[in-house]
């Protein structure tokens, strides 16, 4: 069964050029309150302070704050990219990241090349990756640019083809920032189901977004974020109540009733 424990962790940035004037005043004039000094003693800035939660299957947690609250480093300390400076972590369950469009992407070879590098780093034998690389050209609708290199693609394209490969397979843990949630109209209206899918069938998510009705359809734990540190942890409509401006928590609570209410008369169920 999944789990997810993170206990008291905090994530340091260092400061190179710390000796400039002109960054020490920017930096002063900004973000005091978050710098430090490693053991060492060189100049950091402290992106999470002692963030601990456990997860256990079933659970949905929300990350909300304002930019550069954390909310992203939390993400990407969970999937291993940045190593905590402090504190552990420990889960147990297979973890689908959903962070960044270009992550895990060689641009220098092609759409299909790095569907089958994908799925040479998941261990797939070879009859597993002709199905994998039919499903990602089928639902990226990418045609024949996924015989040219990725750096020769828009934006836009990099995300259907990440999009495609990082959600062919149904996860244990699922990580996903809010970029996920961006992208043309008529890629998205498509993208939204096969997504909602691995929400509902995913062990445990944790997701990163500003959206408060997406976080109060899919959460049922949140956790708000300010200056790297944990202000409050809680059910999503308490801890919104408190988050968001009165008038702007009251259409959330309309429109979340009304929407339950909806999507129960039409599949009898939510976003597990």
């Amino acid at each position: 069964m999944a789990h997810l424990t993170a206990f008291n962790i905090s994530v340091d940035f260092p400061l190179y050029h710390s000796d400039s004037r002109s960054l020490k005043k920017t930096i002063l004039g900004h973000a005091s309150s978050r710098l430090g000094r490693d053991r060492r003693s060189r100049p950091v800035v402290q992106a999470l302070r002692n963030i601990s939660f456990s997860l256990r299957s079933g659970d949905r947690l929300g990350l909300i704050g304002s930019n550069g609250s954390g909310k992203t480093t939390l993400l990407r300390a969970l999937s291993g990219i940045y190593q905590p400076t402090a504190g552990s972590l420990s889960m147990e369950g297979a973890v689908t990241c959903l962070l960044d469009p270009g992550q895990g992407m060689n641009l220098e070879l092609t759409g299909r090349e790095n569907i089958r590098l994908r799925a040479y780093h998941l261990g797939l034998f070879r009859p597993e990756t002709e199905l994998l690389e039919a499903d990602v050209e089928d639902f990226s609708e990418l045609g024949q640019f996924l015989d040219l290199p990725v750096r020769n693609y828009s934006s836009g394209m990099i995300l259907r083809l990440a999009f495609a490969m990082a959600t062919a397979f149904p996860p244990e843990i699922l990580l996903m920032d809010e970029w996920i949630l961006a992208g043309d109209a008529n890629f998205m209206e498509k993208a939204k189901l096969r997504l909602e899918g691995m929400v509902r069938h995913a062990d445990i998510l944790v997701l990163a977004s500003h959206s408060a009705s997406i976080i109060a359809e899919w959460c049922n734990r949140l956790l708000w974020l300010e200056q790297g540190c944990i202000r409050a942890d809680g059910p999503p409509m308490e801890i919104l109540k408190e988050y968001l401006p009165a008038h702007a928590f009251q259409e959330l609570k309309t429109g979340h009733a009304d929407g339950g209410r909806e999507g129960g008369e039409k599949s009898g169920q939510g976003i597990r």
